[in-house]
């Protein structure tokens, strides 16, 4: 029984778009998806995916992305993006999950998840600064990012309650990348800092595949797994 570790799968099974301005990678690439997959997971292991799952906007479009999801091996853990217009409240995904027959999803959110020697948790994050947010609507900064912070806050007390008093090391995965070069959330890695967290795992960037897979900063270290940049193969991660 294995974790694994990919985001921004970015699917579009009812709503066709292209990704290839990011790069030949994306030609084909739901294809390479399934491959891939299943290749390295099985129906015991856990995949995290931490957010931009599908281009739909509602559930209806929703639907053949998650049967999709649902073909392969093993259990899901999703978390937000910031085009995943769908997501809605955890009651009803989770009665929409019911209702298409979906039993391999589970969502990550104001949460956490033992899963096998570790505890998983997460949220969607914001973008590093202000003048780099690209929103469909008019977005305060300053208000997202505290209100991700608290969520962010939330659901690591979430994970140390689960947590115990065994030690067991808690993985924290956002779609956003609190440290991305010289750009620096310091809100977030606040968080991360004051509760020991060890590993943080982040998507969202495309089409560089020069970044370094890991970054070290304050004592965390910063992995990302964006689908593209890991030729859309899960990432084994040892917990």
């Amino acid at each position: 029984m294995s974790v694994f570790s990919i985001s921004d799968l970015h699917l579009s099974g009812s709503v066709p778009k292209s990704m290839e301005i990011f790069g030949r990678r994306w030609t084909g690439y739901t294809e390479k998806i399934e491959k891939r997959w299943r290749a390295v997971v099985t129906d015991k292991d856990t995949v995290i995916l931490p957010g931009d799952i599908s281009w739909a906007m509602n559930f209806d479009e929703l639907k053949t992305d998650f049967l999709f999801l649902e073909s392969l091996p093993g259990r899901k853990l999703l978390g937000k993006g910031n085009h995943d217009f769908w997501w809605t409240t955890v009651t009803k995904m989770h009665r929409f999950c019911e209702e298409i027959g979906v039993q391999s999803i589970d969502f990550l959110h104001n949460n956490a998840f033992a899963v096998e020697n570790g505890i998983i948790c997460g949220t969607r994050g914001w973008f590093i600064e202000e003048k780099l947010q690209n929103t469909v609507n008019t977005a305060e900064y300053a208000k997202i990012v505290a209100r991700e912070k608290l969520r962010l806050e939330f659901c690591i007390a979430e994970a140390e309650k689960l947590r115990g008093s065994e030690d067991r090391e808690i993985l924290v995965y956002l779609h956003f990348p609190p440290v991305f070069g010289n750009f620096i959330c310091e809100e977030f890695v606040d968080v991360l800092v004051s509760h020991g967290i060890r590993r943080c795992f982040y998507g969202h960037i495309h089409g560089n595949y020069l970044l370094p897979a890991t970054v070290d900063y304050r004592g965390v270290q910063f992995v990302l797994i964006a689908a593209d940049y890991l030729d859309f193969i899960p990432l084994f991660t040892p917990i």
